[in-house]
């Protein structure tokens, strides 16, 4: 059976693009998300293979092991936006942003490391810019995206040479969860002036650099942290 690549999040705006890029280039791919009508749509649009389920869930890993066992790469397109401020923040904001975004991701990892080892496989993970870049009411999800940074580099030496670790850092892009923000035209003016390149990112930027690391084309690239924002992490 042909090693696939594995897309959680494939509805999202990143997580689409990418199983489209991926699939349209000759790739096999399986994807996982939690909306049965999108991710049904999905695949039957790009004719491959898919899992319902909510990576919240406890047993969700054996879900998707019972679907696909030979995995030749991994893109964790999943993510939130939590903005609030510190004094409202609470310890299951922490627990529930830290549980979607850090911990699913590493039984994720640790459900697919041996197939990942026997394909010379490659994983790719998603932070933000607000891990490294200061912005108000970001303290949630920075400080969460930061872990998946820190566990980047450190599964990218623990899982050297035989599988590769990456992680993207992209600014706001236009998608699902970005929407209540940008529906309203003024903020989404002034958050796309705010960036070097003067627009909102889309899902398109974020999907073509998750395919390079995923594939070949990146086969001497590891542990590395690569921002897609803009120019807002240097420039701005």
């Amino acid at each position: 059976m042909t090693a696939k690549y594995l897309i959680f999040g494939a509805t999202g705006s990143i997580g689409s693009n990418l199983s489209t890029l991926l699939k349209t280039s000759g790739y096999d791919i399986h994807l996982v998300a939690r909306n049965n009508d999108e991710v049904a749509a999905l695949s039957d649009k790009l004719g491959c293979s898919y899992t319902l389920v909510d990576v919240l869930e406890d047993d969700f890993v054996e879900k998707v092991k019972a679907d696909i066992n030979n995995v030749k790469g991994i893109a964790y397109c999943v993510g939130s936006i939590d903005l609030k401020p510190i004094k409202m923040v609470t310890e299951q904001d922490f627990n529930k942003c830290m549980k979607l975004n850090l911990y699913s991701a590493v039984e994720v990892i640790k459900g697919f490391q041996e197939s990942l080892k026997k394909n010379k496989g490659s994983l790719v993970l998603f932070s933000t810019v607000a891990a490294q870049r200061g912005f108000t009411n970001h303290s949630i999800i920075a400080s969460t995206k930061a872990a998946v940074e820190g566990l980047t580099v450190s599964l990218a030496a623990e899982f050297a040479p035989n599988i590769r670790v990456n992680c993207i850092a992209p600014s706001l892009t236009k998608s699902k969860i970005a929407q209540p923000i940008l529906k309203n035209t003024v903020i989404a003016e002034g958050i796309a002036k705010a960036h070097p390149l003067k627009r909102i990112g889309e899902g398109k930027d974020g999907a073509a650099l998750a395919k390079f690391l995923l594939t070949d084309e990146s086969s001497w690239v590891t542990g590395q942290i690569i921002a897609v924002d803009g120019g807002r992490s240097k420039l701005s």
